[in-house]
């Protein structure tokens, strides 16, 4: 007699445990299927930008970001103007040497190798890089041509 009472008990246990999971099958299934149809230009919110480390952030600046200013992204007011960098051969690996800025002004006058290059929180910072220094225009006034040539 203890025996048909643990077969009935389990009999019963698996009977709720496959309505469990019938229940959370069905539930994912409806979570999962989107609510409204979706562009085919629309992405799923859901994925992240995969962040970049220094060498994947220089490698679409030109000459490799030399002379450019990067920073972690948690860093407020300091950044690195890059001055040197040696690649491994996959091009996402290496050294890099730079001078120290903190709110633009160089901390340092010789440049010292940066740390945790291949971390994956950099970022270029585009306002603080001097790329050339333009000329300013002229502000001399340009002479009229009626004005040259005419004697009274």
């Amino acid at each position: 007699m203890a025996t048909s009472g643990l077969v009935s008990k389990i009999t019963t246990f698996r009977q709720a445990l496959g309505f469990v999971r019938r229940h959370l099958s069905a539930t994912a299934a409806a979570s999962a299927a989107p609510s409204s149809p979706t562009s085919i230009g629309e992405k799923n919110p859901k994925t992240r930008r995969k962040k970049k480390n220094l060498f994947e952030v220089a490698q679409f600046l030109p000459n490799w970001g030399l002379g450019y200013h990067m920073a972690k992204n948690h860093w407020t007011g300091v950044s690195y103007q890059i001055t040197k960098i040696n690649l491994y051969k996959d091009g996402r690996h290496g050294k890099a040497w730079g001078i120290a800025h903190k709110d633009g002004t160089p901390a340092a006058d010789a440049p010292k190798k940066i740390s945790g290059v291949h971390k994956r929180c950099w970022r270029y910072l585009p306002n603080l890089t001097n790329l050339s220094v333009k000329e300013p225009p002229s502000t001399k006034p340009l002479e009229t041509p009626q004005s040259q040539g005419v004697t009274s």
